[in-house]
């Protein structure tokens, strides 16, 4: 069992950075959920530049692997999962700009159809 909820913990954690990584476009259609993506961004940004914040994904999955005896993950989800598994190391700076890049014209999008939604008369 322990073996499948760390397994369930790391799909979450993919969906979370997703959800981080592209959020922003969903408050095109659902304004609100922008609060949400702005905790979830700042948190992820938070836990990749505070080194001494843990992310708490990574702790629950830490804590179903030493249920099944293995040891916490190798210097944490990114560097476990993503880092020159998905994302080469030499591309990663590229990566961090694309990001903003998203996220800006995630919130600029959120903005410009809120504001003409906003004109519309009911």
């Amino acid at each position: 069992m322990d073996a499948f909820l760390a397994d369930v913990t790391v799909v979450a954690h993919f969906a979370a950075l997703l959800f981080i990584g592209l959020g922003g476009f969903l408050a095109w259609r659902w304004p609100k959920v922008i609060f949400v993506h702005i905790f979830f961004a700042a948190w992820g940004v938070a836990v990749n530049v505070v080194p001494w914040l843990p992310c708490p994904l990574t702790a629950l999955e830490d804590y179903f692997r030493h249920r099944q005896g293995l040891g916490s993950l190798p210097g944490g989800f990114n560097e476990y999962y993503i880092y020159d598994d998905l994302i080469p190391r030499n591309l990663l700076p590229v990566v961090a700009v694309l990001a903003i890049v998203v996220l800006v014209v995630s919130y600029v999008g959120a903005y410009v159809r809120w504001r003409n939604q906003a004109k519309v008369p009911a």
